[in-house]
């Protein structure tokens, strides 16, 4: 299932793997649904006068909620009230409802919107009481709700991006999976083209989404940003390394120079071998599963991403939990009900009903995940992901930079006017963080 602040699941059918069925809502019906089940299930704003605790989710995972809680956590279940968010309208809500006083007790948050609700005073920090709900999870995760030394948020599913291969393909090149260094991967990838394995390209990276590129700077080491977060930092060495090689896979007819709205079928390309690699994340799975002809559907594997010198990186996704300000003694049973849905037997519970990846490791265990060939390759990925800038402009700076990539590979920049470029759009939107750390009104 796919789920984090990145990304915009109701722009294109929602999907999900549940009871080994593919499931696709059209916009209409998600948002139908949303509405439905935000008046049927909760009113915004009772919590302040009643017995019961609101919780606000997005996406499958207030559908499904619910049900979990029912089995999972039946002491619980009557006392809490779920709200839907359709994911494309969360963000806006969450600001004009924290302007107006009417946020929630408990939200489900993408992990990339915790800096800036904590810019805003708008989070609890996770109390001491409750670290033990920290320790049995994948660092990276963990540190992306950390903010000046304070954790904000317990993470409550996690994902992240790595390889979906053709094993069949890279074979008739002699190799089983995915070289881990990028050289050596790009050489597989001529090879590829060279012997005619494929239907013309090596890789399937559409210009508009800015993962790719994001992982490989992160393989390679690049901040993003210097000065105290207060200007952009892409003419960096590192930043450059990583701008260079997403460049080549372009260039050297690698990959195509195309966005996803460019691609009619995915799948039917991947299963034609139009390209032998397709970097996504794990709400893929349940697609290849699906989706693939049964002549191929044992043809394809996942890995780590390549990167510079061995495994490379990737942002941590998924969300996370946490408790609004201002709720005074609410509180303690606010961290009760996150301490439940971060208990063993609700986190399993997740992972049946949504497919979501759990963000406590002896479920990965216990489920069998780390013996799955397939889901196996996530863990590894995510304990090699690297938390992005924790800053509120973030998200804005990560569009622009894409937005100057796709023009550099459409022949508008070279790299290093490319990296200007991106800085100056970077600097741009940190002048207001400037103005606070230069007059003092930011520690």
């Amino acid at each position: 299932m796919r789920v984090s602040a990145h990304r915009t699941p109701f722009l294109k059918a929602e999907r999900e793997v549940f009871a080994g069925k593919s499931i696709q809502l059209t916009r209409r019906q998600t948002l139908g649904w949303t509405g439905a089940l935000a008046a049927n299930l909760a009113v915004g704003g009772c919590y302040r006068n009643s017995g019961t605790i609101d919780l606000w989710a997005m996406g499958t995972e207030a559908m499904r909620l619910p049900a979990l809680m029912a089995s999972a956590l039946p002491e619980l279940a009557n006392r809490v009230n779920v709200q839907a968010l359709p994911w494309t309208a969360a963000h806006s809500k969450l600001l004009t409802s924290f302007a107006g006083g009417s946020l929630p007790l408990i939200g489900q948050v993408g992990n990339s919107w915790i800096a800036e609700m904590v810019a805003l005073g708008a989070l609890r920090p996770v109390p001491e009481s409750h670290s033990a709900l920290l320790a049995d999870q994948f660092p990276a995760v963990v540190e992306t709700n950390r903010i000046d030394g304070k954790l904000y948020g317990v993470p409550w599913y996690v994902d992240t991006r790595l390889q979906f291969y053709r094993k069949d393909l890279l074979a008739r090149v002699g190799y089983a999976a995915p070289p881990p260094i990028w050289e050596e991967w790009k050489a597989v990838g001529h090879r590829l083209l060279a012997r005619g394995a494929t239907g013309g390209f090596a890789v399937l990276m559409p210009l508009n989404e800015n993962e790719h590129l994001l992982g490989m700077a992160l393989s390679a080491g690049a901040g993003f940003v210097r000065d105290r977060a207060s200007r952009g930092d892409f003419a960096a060495p590192e930043f450059l390394a990583a701008l260079e090689f997403y460049r080549s896979l372009y260039a050297e007819g690698l990959a195509p120079i195309a966005s996803a709205s460019e691609v009619a079928n995915v799948w039917a390309e991947f299963a034609k071998g139009t390209f032998a690699i397709y970097p996504s994340g794990p709400w893929t799975v349940g697609d290849m599963r699906q989706r693939l002809p049964d002549a191929i559907k044992d043809k394809w594997s996942t890995a780590p991403n390549p990167g510079p010198n061995g495994t490379g990186s990737a942002p941590p996704g998924g969300s996370s939990l946490v408790l609004y300000s201002g709720h005074g003694k609410r509180e303690k049973a606010g961290w009760a009900v996150i301490a439940g849905l971060l208990g063993l037997p609700a986190q399993r519970a997740l992972l049946d009903i949504t497919g979501d990846l759990p963000a406590r490791r002896t479920v990965w265990q216990d489920a069998g995940l780390i013996a799955d060939p397939i889901m196996s390759a996530f863990s590894t990925q995510l304990d090699h992901a690297r938390p992005v800038p924790k800053i509120p402009e973030w998200e804005r700076i990560v569009t622009e930079m894409q937005v100057v990539a796709e023009r550099m590979v459409r022949g508008q920049y070279d790299v290093k006017s490319a990296a200007a470029e991106m800085n100056r759009r970077a600097d741009k939107l940190l002048t207001k963080r400037r103005w606070l750390l230069e007059t003092g009104r930011m520690a």
